[in-house]
């Protein structure tokens, strides 16, 4: 595999996402303090938090967190689920065991950028399949068709979407999926969004439950706002496929950090009432930002997510989303990112968006010093 590109998103988080005063752009939702998370266990599990042992975990996973893990999906056992130290370790995973040079992936853009460069990267034949603003952000499945070859071997797709929050419709979810299935073809769904859908009957099944060839990346740092336990988890039936997984993940963390372990057992056994919280407080914060760009309809367009933390407005400034977004962070500590941060190298990204995040609480002081900004 040659050397892999910068990433991004990541080199910018590093200079400005500790610095800047008002986050507006987080990814995640509303984390929570240890006790508050302490205080959802029941009492097998706060005694397996009392007693942890400090040492070396299994390389799977616990077992007791693969069990709980696997209740989250339809069909699956605890043997159809590997974890990891965070997704991206995950998604590096996968995408080795999936790819080898002279395969063929199409994976959707704009998407996280891990799943565009790795592909790249290691395979070397890659298509792009655009989600448009004109289409809501749809995915195609008629370009999806037009994209396959014989030597196609993966279809990696994100819903709800970063960084436009858009869902697939559900008909064109499973249309994919037969798609796959008849292909043969590995489907990768990044779901680390789902269950923060703001209507639910909008929320897609999950690939893993569908079929033998559906991989299933999830976290509990996007939906359960909980990015400092670094769990997350590849789900499938295709356990040879997790084998090969787990034999490169030797090469990686080795093992999960075992208090995080019994700590996102926890939080997925409770699943249900954080949900509920941040699913309330990104309502919370979309109509607030409703207000707020209203006042300004000649500077932004902006459209509700399906779901997810992530929106991707529009900037109709003359100065541009680049110098607009360069200008908010340095003159008022307001971060948002712009569209160049999620460029593709298969097609072209819409370049006057810029993502903000609706996720976290105590928006208001953001929208206070942004309004201050334009004023």
């Amino acid at each position: 595999m040659t050397t892999l590109p910068d990433f991004r998103l990541e080199t910018h988080f590093s200079r400005w996402e500790f610095k800047a005063r008002h986050h507006m752009t987080a990814s995640d939702a509303e984390t929570m303090t240890m006790s508050a998370l302490l205080a959802l266990a029941g009492p097998e599990d706060r005694e397996a938090w009392d007693r942890l042992s400090l040492g070396y975990t299994e390389t799977w996973g616990a077992p007791a967190l693969r069990e709980t893990i696997a209740s989250t999906y339809d069909t699956l056992s605890a043997a159809d689920i590997l974890t990891f130290a965070g997704a991206g370790e995950g998604i590096y995973c996968a995408m080795l065991a999936l790819l080898a040079p002279g395969d063929h992936a199409i994976v959707t853009v704009p998407n996280y950028q891990s799943m565009e460069t790795l592909p790249l990267a290691i395979a070397g034949n890659v298509t792009g399949v655009a989600l448009r603003p004109e289409n809501r952000w749809q995915l195609d499945l008629d370009e999806v068709r037009a994209a396959l070859r014989p030597e196609t071997k993966l279809i990696a797709v994100n819903f709800p979407n970063n960084p436009t929050g858009a869902i697939a419709d559900k008909a064109i979810f499973h249309g994919l999926v037969d798609l796959c299935a008849e292909r043969g073809i590995h489907l990768f769904s990044d779901e680390v969004y789902r269950g923060l859908e703001v209507h639910e009957e909008k929320r897609l099944p999950q690939a893993a439950d569908l079929f033998d060839k559906g991989v299933s990346v999830n976290v509990t740092s996007k939906a359960y706002g909980l990015p400092g336990l670094r769990i997350g988890w590849i789900a499938s039936r295709d356990r040879a496929l997790l084998a090969r997984m787990e034999k490169m993940k030797h090469y990686l963390s080795i093992a999960n950090a075992g208090p995080s372990e019994v700590l996102a057992n926890i939080a997925l056994k409770a699943r249900e009432t954080i949900f509920a919280r941040n699913r309330a407080l990104c309502a919370e914060n979309m109509a607030k930002l409703d207000v707020f760009f209203a006042q300004y309809p000649y500077l932004y367009e902006w459209t509700e997510p399906d779901g997810g933390c992530v929106a991707f407005a529009r900037y109709l400034g003359k100065d541009g989303v680049e110098e607009h977004c360069r200008r908010l962070v340095e003159e008022k500590g307001v971060l948002l990112l712009p569209s160049s941060l999620f460029v593709s190298d298969l097609l072209p990204v819409p370049m006057d968006r810029f993502r903000v995040g609706v996720g976290r609480r105590n928006i208001d002081a953001g929208l206070e010093a942004w309004r201050a900004f334009l004023a």
